[in-house]
């Protein structure tokens, strides 16, 4: 039996770049589809740093004005234009951010640097965290090696002295200008690190790698963005396979969707351990 599609919606806008007053809370009629489009009941949507850094007019990339926030989110179709084929309604579906992104050819040690978002729920060796809270979720998780990187300011010599002053093969490093030198200090000769992300801000002047260093220090330095559908699609199909071992960690509190600043906020001051999720529905 097809579920009834409501007239309306409540949606977040992003109506300026000044803040988080920015987000309005808004009910909004539901378009007409058009003839590729899908129409998707959110049921629960996930937060990302970027999130935060639209509002506050941060965001290096292009945007639209008045958008809707948001790039991770799961729900079930409700219908679908005449010229889709793919979908149904009542197909379960995740969204992804760069719908057109084609796959290309890739080897077995590059897909290792291809991780993203869920990052913490698929790598285990060691890792620089500055809570202490989280060193013990990380742990229990399989984690290695935990370095205090508030505790320990050059973990990155702390790690490569980890493997026998070998140094590590691979960094994901999601903090940015602030921790780069110490990651490139962690690497072994030929390592690479893969930037997906700058958590960490601007940097406030922090000493950063230069663009000689990969040659100087015999390291790769490669910037990693979101995958294709391919990718996507192959990474839900190897959790699925391995719920137990590849299950993502989502944090303790979850939010309404009424409740979004707060949840900016809260990921904002960094009280989270795990993904920030909101339950739409």
């Amino acid at each position: 039996m097809s579920q009834a599609i409501p007239k309306t919606a409540k949606q977040w806008r992003i109506t300026g770049y000044d803040g988080l007053d920015a987000l309005k809370f808004t009910e909004e009629a539901i378009p007409i589809l058009s003839d590729n489009q899908v129409l998707v009941q959110i049921q629960g949507a996930s937060l990302n740093f970027r999130d935060i850094i639209i509002p506050l007019g941060k965001y290096p990339f292009s945007q639209k004005p008045n958008v809707v926030p948001g790039s991770d989110g799961a729900g079930t179709v409700l219908a679908v234009g005449k010229s889709v084929t793919r979908f149904k309604p009542g197909d379960k579906v995740v969204t992804i951010l760069n719908q057109r992104h084609l796959a290309g050819s890739i080897d077995a040690r590059s897909a290792d640097s291809g991780l993203g978002a869920s990052i913490d729920g698929t790598l285990r060796s060691i890792g620089a965290f500055d809570e202490q809270g989280l060193a013990k979720l990380l742990k229990r998780l399989g984690a290695d090696y935990i370095i205090n990187y508030q505790e320990t300011p050059n973990w990155g010599e702390v790690a490569k002295a980890l493997t026998g002053g070998i140094g590590v093969h691979l960094v994901v490093e999601v903090a940015g200008v602030l921790t780069m030198k110490q990651s490139v200090a962690s690497l072994k000769l030929d390592g690479i690190m893969s930037v997906v992300g700058f958590v960490g801000g601007e940097g406030n002047g922090a000493d950063a790698p230069n663009l000689l260093d990969p040659w100087l220090k015999h390291y790769t330095a490669r910037g990693i963005s979101v995958g294709s559908r391919q990718q996507m699609e192959d990474m839900c199909l190897a959790i699925e396979a391995n719920l137990e071992k590849l299950r993502p960690i989502i944090d303790s509190r979850v939010f309404k969707l009424d409740q979004l600043k707060e949840a900016y906020k809260y990921l904002q001051a960094g009280e989270n351990l795990g993904k920030v999720c909101i339950d739409t529905e």
